[in-house]
């Protein structure tokens, strides 16, 4: 069996990070934005190294799931910048995002259980986490963590020239 896990990023981890986030931003948007098909690596894992390099808030966060030393997956939670909530008290699990070709492995779960873990360290007691509103497969599988929806809506646009995505608001007790 490979050995799996899940750990804090590193810079260094920034270009593995980058590909895994084209590959699902362009799986996730490829209806909403024309571009999403043809997101280029090299800037976003610039912007990822610079973001890991120096981080913002303390309880910014990056986590990475990893199968042997490969980064197959990765989560950021941030104190979450809603008006409606305390960012104290709540996280946002910003990100969530697994390969395509390495999901339904346990890698998602070993994230998610590691993402609130380190949420609980920060002392947040709620999370929330946006998903577009026509994603299924991520509200079944947060549902079935015990996460729900709180009746909150958004639209995102996802650039200046693109249209934008409608997304609904799901949240969870952690303490």
């Amino acid at each position: 069996m490979t050995d799996v896990s899940v750990r804090v990023a590193w810079a260094d981890d920034a270009s593995a990070i980058a590909t895994v986030q084209v590959q699902t931003w362009a799986e996730h948007y490829a209806q909403s934005l024309h571009e999403a098909a043809h997101l280029e690596h090299s800037p976003v894992a610039a912007a990822w190294h610079a973001a890991l390099s120096q981080p913002g808030d303390a309880r910014n966060r990056v986590l990475v799931a990893l199968e042997g030393n490969r980064v197959v997956g990765f989560s950021v939670t941030i104190p979450s910048p809603d008006p409606d909530c305390d960012p104290i008290a709540t996280g946002e699990l910003v990100e969530f995002d697994v390969a395509p070709a390495h999901r339904n492995r346990g890698h998602g779960s070993r994230l998610l259980q590691a993402t609130v873990d380190t949420m609980l360290a920060d002392r947040f007691s709620t999370a929330t986490c946006w998903i577009t509103s026509d994603d299924d497969t991520r509200r079944q599988f947060l549902t079935a963590a015990g996460w729900a929806s709180d009746g909150a809506h958004r639209e995102l646009a996802l650039s200046e020239a693109s249209s934008t995505v409608k997304q609904v608001r799901l949240h969870t007790t952690i303490a």
